[in-house]
């Protein structure tokens, strides 16, 4: 029986980050290592309340219990489907399925990608700046380009309202004037009512955005509609996608779908959710939560699949405690070694 591990190690930031419902700083993560006969794998959990784990160590003891109960299965599709029925939270489900293909992978001695059958090569990631006054944009916008960005996922939804919102977008552009070929997104965390949303997609039209993401509160999907009905702009859900079954109640009123690995549990149900996702003639993005390289690595290691990626958490890190997960001309890309690619250096 495989030998499993934990581990806890708190994760600060190096910019705090501030989305529409609060400010996060840092926080503590859960690394769990899975080994068997001189193999190991590792997997990492970003706790969260809404994920079904606000703590590490409320994570810990749900794998602890789940582990103790039953023999890990030699599929790990089956092993995820085991986990959820018996109430482990996706988020900590994640680290767990994570460490189980990095292990299979370093078997096999393939990168994960190459074992799935995929390419390295990917979309370029978006990086993010949080919600933040025009002055202070103007100084983290070239910080963020001089890391070699090529895209720039801007959050908004500001409880302070949309004319804040649009000063801090104003400021971005004002940023980035000298930088045609950065794309610029924004994600409004359900930040904004159906009609603060509407006149914001229309505002944005105007000023280069590429699209939206979670323009409305998840548990509003009954807005969709007459949200989507003339859209000046792709529209993408994060919130309110968790699991492959979420799709079919929205698939004909957004345009894309953002999965992480957190909320749906790691890479086997990611896997469920792009197929779905295409299935529906949907587009599909990665993001992340608060992450170090080790889960970005994992998530970079599915990146061929998506049409937009936003996996950066590990470069506003201080320190980040592993690495992996190279951004390499504007893009992230799995570390090429067996495994995911994602090893701890500094826990």
């Amino acid at each position: 029986m495989p030998d499993i591990t934990f581990q806890t190690v708190y994760l600060k930031k190096r910019h705090p980050l501030r989305i529409s419902r609060g400010v996060i700083a840092g926080g503590e993560n859960l690394f769990v290592t899975v080994s068997d006969k001189g193999f190991f794998g590792i997997g990492e959990m970003a706790p969260g309340s809404s994920e079904g784990a606000a703590t590490a160590e409320a994570g810990e003891k749900m794998l602890r219990e789940f582990c103790k109960t039953r023999h890990l299965e030699d599929s790990i599709h089956q092993n995820w489907t085991n986990a959820i029925n018996e109430g482990v939270a996706p988020c900590a489900l994640a680290a767990l399925d994570m460490a189980l293909w990095d292990l299979r992978a370093r078997r096999s001695g393939m990168p994960l990608c190459e074992m799935l059958g995929l390419s390295r090569k990917a979309a370029p990631s978006s990086v993010t700046i949080g919600i933040n006054p025009p002055e202070v944009v103007r100084e983290r916008v070239p910080e963020l380009l001089s890391l070699g960005a090529r895209a720039l996922k801007i959050k908004l939804g500001s409880p302070d309202g949309i004319e804040v919102d649009m000063d801090m977008y104003n400021a971005v552009l004002e940023s980035c004037d000298d930088q045609n070929d950065v794309a610029l997104r924004v994600d409004a965390n359900g930040g904004w009512s159906p009609d603060d949303a509407r006149q914001m997609m229309n505002w944005l039209a105007k000023r280069s955005c590429e699209y939206v993401e979670q323009p409305l509160p998840a548990g509003m999907e009954d807005q969709l509609p007459n949200l989507f009905a003339n859209r000046p702009l792709p529209v993408f859900v994060d919130e309110s996608c968790r699991f492959s079954t979420d799709i079919p109640g929205f698939a004909d009123c957004v345009d894309g779908v953002n999965l992480k690995l957190m909320k749906c549990g790691g890479i086997t149900e990611a896997l469920r959710i792009v197929a779905t996702a295409r299935a529906f003639g949907l587009k599909t993005m990665i993001g992340c939560m608060g992450e170090s390289s080790i889960s970005i690595a994992a998530g970079a290691s599915i990146g061929a699949l998506f049409d937009y990626i936003d996996l950066d958490s590990h470069l506003n890190l201080d320190p980040d405690p592993a690495e992996g997960a190279p951004f390499t001309c504007g893009t992230t890309l799995p570390a090429d070694r067996p495994g995911h690619g994602g090893i701890l250096i500094n826990a």
